[in-house]
């Protein structure tokens, strides 16, 4: 079993995009690979999670009004 990893962020915290974020599959409202956050948008972090599998952080960014994006460590910096 994997043991799980501290999350460096936390909720509350203020951060941006390290890098352009698009649409994976998980924004079915949206076209798949269309672009979902521009890097170094600046978002609010709304919620901490685990993925169950590979035991590491997700974090729930929230980037405007009610649009909230899952992402991992390496996606966001800290402002």
């Amino acid at each position: 079993m994997i043991e799980p990893r501290m999350p460096k962020y936390e909720w509350g915290q203020r951060v941006a995009a390290s890098d352009d974020m698009y649409n994976d599959g998980s924004f079915p409202e949206r076209e798949p690979d269309t672009l979902l956050v521009d890097q170094g948008a600046q978002g609010e972090i709304v919620q901490v999670g685990t993925h169950a599998e590979s035991q590491t952080p997700v974090y729930l960014v929230e980037f405007g009004e009610g649009f909230v994006v899952g992402c991992l460590e390496e996606e966001i910096t800290p402002v």
